[in-house]
């Protein structure tokens, strides 16, 4: 456990070759990413978000994005290939941006980045979807709110869940509703043209062709505006492919090199 940026903060490195850095998604955990590290022949550093996992809760009150970000560089030994799941890979973009110096190589897995697919019909049918979520939050219903989230964005059926994961994800939900606005509205201005052209480095963008549609506006968005991207499709997956389609995930990765 090492105390970073004033939180306890769980991280492993696990195998050996250039260096990783591996983001994972929202309530999710870092043990989650392993099987698809394994495959990738690096040395990977993996860390339990704040709140996550074995790490310590989150202080209520830092803005999360921006503390996840800076954890994240007080990980990185170096130009570092940082790899990131949904939220986890909207503040591995966020630390591409902020800190060119630490990231040598981006690979962006179902980045929730929902601001830059603002204006298209995929992003308002979400954002329809998304609002009885929004009304249980308000309403102090977490159980609902999870169950809801879960089907969005859960690679696994909540009643096929076991007691234990349902009560993870349920008192974590909080930290969903904690990192929205920088997603939503981009406060910091990340995903701009500007900034975003300034992002030379490789990236490479990875989504599933059975996720959510806004996905894809998304990353064509992003695929634009960075000028070293490509765009990757695997089909049949959804949001949770790096765990679900971890050896796909991992050929587009490696086939990068």
């Amino acid at each position: 456990m090492q105390n970073i940026m004033g939180h306890d903060i769980h991280a492993d490195t696990v195998g050996e070759g250039s260096p990783a850095l591996v983001l994972h998604c929202a309530l999710g955990r870092s043990e989650a990413m392993v099987p698809l590290v394994q495959q990738l022949g690096s040395r990977a550093t993996l860390f339990d978000l704040p709140g996550h996992g074995q790490s310590g809760n989150w202080d209520g009150a830092s803005d999360y994005q921006r503390l996840t970000t800076d954890v994240a560089g007080q990980l990185c030994d170096g130009p570092t290939h940082v790899i990131g799941h949904s939220f986890g890979a909207t503040a591995a973009l966020r630390l591409a941006v902020e800190r060119p110096d630490l990231v040598n190589r981006l690979t962006l897995i179902e980045p929730v980045y929902f601001v830059a697919a603002k204006g298209t019909d995929a992003h308002a049918e979400f954002a329809k979807g998304f609002r009885p979520f929004v009304a249980a939050m308000l309403r102090g219903e977490e159980d609902a709110a999870a169950k809801m989230f879960n089907e969005i964005w859960g690679g696994m059926p909540w009643d096929a869940m076991s007691d234990r994961r349902r009560q993870y994800l349920t008192e974590r939900i909080h930290l969903v509703v904690a990192g929205a606005a920088e997603i939503e509205e981009d406060a910091a201005g990340i995903t701009s043209e500007q900034r975003l052209g300034a992002v030379d480095i490789p990236v490479t963008l990875i989504r599933g062709g059975a996720s959510q549609a806004v996905m894809a506006d998304i990353l064509a968005t992003l695929a634009t505006r960075l000028p070293n991207a490509t765009d990757h499709v695997v089909p049949g997956a959804g949001h949770m492919l790096p765990m679900t389609h971890a050896d796909q995930v991992a050929d587009i990765i490696r086939s990068a090199d």
